[in-house]
């Protein structure tokens, strides 16, 4: 499996902006996120603090971003990180399609999640809760599940889960048309807690009780603290030093996710700074070993 320097998660102006500078220090990279970039920069109606840049509307930006990163030969892998876990002298990077990557360093910079966990969720995860159906679908077959979707992007999940299941409802956190398999029960109701015994066994939601095997929630974002297990939070964002590293050695984490103020300006001189730091990280790493 080939190795990269940089693992850089997330889309948006702080994870772009990492991007662009990793490369130009000449680091492997391997960007996660969607192709067509976050969707606060294309939703943005004027933005007008971003230096040189007044007046500009988030679908320019949009563009001005995905111009840049292309003009680098720079790619984005449209898999969505679902664990990252640290592997000694590297980080072991699982996505929902059920594939590993490797990376020597990684920069987190996904934003913050919109979403609040359940009561039970985080104590759970991991004995029967998940948030990647693809990943541990054949560990349910047979048993009763329930996939909880943030948006219409998670029912290919549910549709395979059902390949796997004997039975599953889906819980669809939007409002939009539900179009999953035939046999797919659609729940329209809020799920509220999940509790068990030594796994979950227990959905709790505002109309219902479901007795489960397994309950997979699928959030458009993934929680730092979640995503990477043991990473030091200061209240729902993570806490960082002033060259952008966190408590794990070797991660880095830059933008939204690292406090207030939610500014794209604020975000891009993040991003820079993480992958100047893990690409000196990297480089000292090298000399030690070198000798």
């Amino acid at each position: 499996m080939d190795r990269y320097d940089i693992a850089i998660i997330g889309t948006g102006p702080a994870g772009l902006s990492a991007a662009i500078t990793a490369k130009a220090r000449n680091k492997n990279i391997i960007l996660f996120g969607s192709a067509s970039l976050s969707e606060k920069i294309r939703k943005a109606h004027t933005v007008r603090n971003y230096l040189g840049l007044p007046e500009i509307s988030g679908t320019q930006m949009q563009k001005a971003f995905l111009d840049h990163i292309s003009s680098m030969g720079i790619a984005v892998t449209e898999e969505k990180v679902t664990l990252v876990f640290p592997m000694g002298d590297y980080f072991g990077i699982q996505t929902s399609s059920d594939r590993m990557y490797e990376a020597s360093t990684v920069i987190l910079a996904v934003g913050m999640s919109a979403g609040k966990t359940y009561p039970g969720e985080e104590e759970f995860l991991g004995r029967g809760v998940s948030y990647c159906a693809t990943c541990d679908a054949a560990l349910y077959k047979g048993k009763k599940t329930a996939v909880i979707g943030s948006s219409p992007d998670e029912e290919a999940e549910a549709d395979f889960m059902a390949e796997y299941a004997s039975e599953v409802y889906y819980f669809p956190m939007y409002k939009d048309e539900v179009k999953v398999k035939d046999g797919i029960r659609v729940v329209r109701e809020k799920p509220l807690s999940i509790s068990g015994d030594m796994k979950a066994r227990k959905l709790v939601t505002d109309g219902n009780e479901y007795e489960l095997d397994g309950i997979f929630i699928l959030r458009d974002s993934i929680s730092p603290g979640q995503l990477l297990p043991g990473l030091e939070m200061d209240g729902n964002h993570v806490k960082v030093l002033r060259d952008m590293s966190v408590n794990v050695e070797g991660c880095f984490a830059a933008g939204d996710i690292t406090g207030l103020p939610y500014q794209y300006a604020k975000s891009v001189g993040e991003g820079n700074v993480a992958a100047l730091s893990a690409a000196a990280y990297l480089d000292a790493k090298r000399r030690r070993a070198d000798g």
